[in-house]
């Protein structure tokens, strides 16, 4: 059948190298030797500091591991731990469908789907801090759009910041609503899929979920591992700005992540040392999460 015949081997539809890919290459040359100065050098520094007390006034004093030992009996640091692989573990592959999901929805002509394709887009380039104030405001238990919207229905309001419960919900969907550069992202794959594909699908009598599972999911699918590599990343260090400002990091330490732990043990108390200890430890954590995606999903 045509449509086997595509799929025996869909990488053949891949464009081959040209002049103008190198030309791509050596633009982004400045930016990404620029990234690794300002990712690796700061990273030798954490790697040299994690192993000593520190605090700015006096020399380095090596510790081996005493920091990483300290590590198993702060109660906030356990905290900081929990909350950010619960929050990595559930917000990023709600993102990433979503990203995606919306990208299949949206990938058509038209006015209409141009205003919403731009109002996915629209709260990844509000500015952090003026985002999680918005949040603020749609959540606040007195006067807030959404708890007005609940009792124009009938229904009680919900202190929405003040459980830890709905606390720590409301980071999730205040993480998720910023998902326009992976909305981009898919949408652009989704527009780089040959129609010729789809031609033979519907020559073949091929239904939706079956062009869905069998076409555009394998086409997609390095798009979507590189995204979850990003959002992963990113779902351990976005969480400092919202958590700070929109819950205080609470209640409870509901919302209270290794982000802010490292700020405040390294520029709160000057433990530089262990700030950089507990630096070290969230690499190593994005780096496990990032090798169990590897294994589980293999884009290959």
């Amino acid at each position: 059948m045509v449509l086997r015949k595509e799929f025996g081997n869909f990488r053949s539809f891949s464009p081959q190298r040209s002049p103008y890919d190198w030309q791509l290459r050596l633009l982004l040359a400045p930016f990404l030797l620029g990234g690794a100065l300002l990712v690796f050098i700061p990273l030798i520094g954490v790697l040299a500091l994690a192993f000593t007390d520190y605090d700015i006034f006096t020399p380095p004093l090596w510790n081996d591991f005493a920091n990483f030992q300290n590590f198993l009996l702060d109660i906030r640091f356990k905290y900081a731990l929990f909350n950010s692989l619960w929050f990595s573990a559930i917000a990023v592959p709600l993102r990433v469908a979503g990203a995606f999901l919306l990208a299949l929805a949206l990938n058509r002509n038209g006015r209409s789907f141009e205003i919403a394709r731009a109002t996915v887009y629209l709260p990844t380039i509000i500015p952090e801090v003026a985002y999680a104030m918005v949040w603020l405001l749609i959540l606040n238990p007195g006067f807030g759009p959404l708890n007005l919207a609940l009792n124009a229905l009938g229904l009680p309001s919900i202190a929405w910041l003040q459980d830890p419960f709905t606390a720590r919900g409301s980071m999730i969907v205040m993480w998720f609503f910023q998902l326009g550069e992976g909305f981009v992202l898919m949408l652009a794959m989704l527009q780089t899929i040959p129609r010729e594909l789809f031609e033979s699908a519907a020559l073949d009598g091929a239904n939706r979920f079956q062009v869905f599972h069998r076409l555009i999911l394998p086409l997609m699918a390095p798009a979507l591992f590189l995204l979850a590599f990003r959002d992963t990343t990113l779902s351990f260090q976005g969480t400092f700005v919202p958590g700070l400002i929109a819950t205080e990091t609470g209640p409870y330490y509901a919302t209270y992540f290794l982000p802010h732990y490292i700020v405040d043990e390294a520029f709160g108390l000057f433990k530089y040392g262990y700030g950089a200890a507990a630096t070290l430890v969230l690499y190593v954590v994005t780096l496990v999460y990032i090798g169990v995606q590897a294994l589980l999903f293999d884009p290959g």
